[in-house]
């Protein structure tokens, strides 16, 4: 882990200052809209139009960069973030925000893809794993610490919004500078929705719903807590506890992942979202039990991710993984579009608790398909398993793809080790 940090350290650093601009940006233009006037369903559009940039991007930068190269499409896309953050509060109107966001979705998915694409070519097969999953923490990290920065200033001024943009101007400058020659760029053509669900059926469907809970925690958690009337701390404090309870969960559920039946994994992990969800809507009015809500979904939505691309895994050769991996990201980024519209509407209908509503239906309804699948396809043995994948949803098509290059190897090196175990 040491040797990774020391040969990578300033691009994780970098992608950590991005991770700050990102993190806060969503939070902060939730609180500003209100402060503007903004309705929940103009909100609702606004954080929509983030994801479905961000599903445009991962689409279209890999040609972007084929075509010009990696540095252009990065220092390109850097820059426009980095000038739309500045003009959120210039022109605070909602059509605005709204093609501010489809701009920095699109701009972040490129970024991620490149930068992603400069780690996977400085790792080697030895330490792929360790890499991505410094990757991970540092993602995590600096979304987390992002909600701290919205208490430095007053949400209806400029400061916070010239904070995300000098950061992720300055990510630039340990990336650019520290990087080696730019690598080849390639990615896997992604495999056919049609073919994806014939594999696993409950993968495709689970990665969908996942979507939507996936955006409405990410885009409309600020907006929820905004109308529910707590302060800018406690809503810094409330959207944090997602990550943090994803952060404590993602290994303990990755290694009972590789020591049971995902199917029963994943109704369970489910279940326990919805259950949090449930305790969210009924006893949000206690602040302490709103962070005990937040730490209980985010620590069980966010991996399930991780769980169900594992478990289309289990029915896919390693040369087939890598196109399954960018069809699920194209149904994931599509329920994400669909989360914050979905969440916003309920919010308007039924008040805050509306949120909870959206996040607590789509993880009961996939616990619930998961156990109706059991019905309809044998177990597998945990002996007949592959290794877990890890990996974040907001991870960019080429970290998926190396995730799941490294869980292959693991998979194939274990098979090898048990042929030699049972000649021996």
């Amino acid at each position: 882990m040491l040797q990774v940090l020391g040969s990578a350290w300033a691009l994780l650093l970098g992608l950590m200052l991005l991770m700050l601009g990102n993190g806060i940006q969503g939070t902060l233009l939730g609180i500003r809209g209100q402060i503007e006037g903004f309705s929940t369903l103009e909100m609702s559009i606004v954080m929509s139009a983030y994801f479905l940039g961000f599903l445009g991007g991962s689409r279209l930068a890999p040609e972007m960069i084929r075509r010009v190269g990696h540095v252009r499409v990065f220092a390109a896309l850097g820059s426009f973030i980095s000038a739309v953050l500045i003009l959120y509060p210039a022109f605070a109107n909602p059509w605005a925000w709204t093609l501010g966001r489809v701009v920095i979705g699109f701009c972040f998915s490129g970024v991620y893809v490149t930068a992603e694409s400069w780690l996977n070519n400085a790792a080697t097969n030895e330490n792929r794993g360790k890499a991505l999953s410094l990757y991970m923490i540092v993602q995590m990290i600096g979304i987390i610490a992002a909600q701290g920065l919205l208490v430095l200033g007053d949400p209806s001024g400029f400061i916070l919004f010239i904070i995300p943009s000098v950061l992720v101007s300055i990510s630039f400058a340990p990336i650019l500078l520290s990087v080696s020659p730019t690598p080849a760029f390639d990615t896997t053509k992604p495999m056919s929705l049609r073919a994806l669900y014939g594999v696993s059926p409950l993968s495709c469907v689970g990665v969908f719903l996942l979507g939507g809970a996936f955006s409405a925690q990410f885009g409309m958690a600020a907006v929820y807590g905004a109308a529910a009337g707590l302060s800018v701390a406690q809503i810094s404090l409330f959207i944090a506890m997602f990550y943090v309870g994803a952060t404590v969960a993602q290994y303990p559920l990755g290694w009972l992942s590789d020591r049971m039946d995902r199917r029963v994994l994943i109704m369970i992990v489910s279940a326990v979202g919805g259950f949090g969800a449930v305790l969210g809507a009924v006893l949000g009015g206690y602040y302490v039990m709103l962070l005990v809500a937040a730490v209980i979904v985010g620590g069980m939505s966010n991996p399930l991710y991780s769980l169900l691309i594992s478990y289309a895994n289990d029915f896919l050769d390693s040369e087939n993984m890598a196109a399954a991996s960018g069809g699920m990201i194209f149904m994931n980024g599509l329920g994400a579009i669909s989360g914050p519209l979905i969440a916003g509407w309920l919010i308007e209908a039924f008040g805050p608790p509306g949120f909870w509503i959206f996040v607590g239906v789509l993880l009961i309804a996939l616990a619930a398909y998961a156990a109706w699948r059991m019905t309809r396809r044998p177990s597998r043995s945990v002996e007949e398993q592959g290794a877990h994948t890890t990996v974040l949803m907001q991870a960019s098509p080429v970290a998926v793809e190396a995730a799941q290059e490294w869980a292959a190897e693991q998979t194939e090196e274990a098979a090898q080790d048990d042929n030699q175990q049972k000649s021996a």
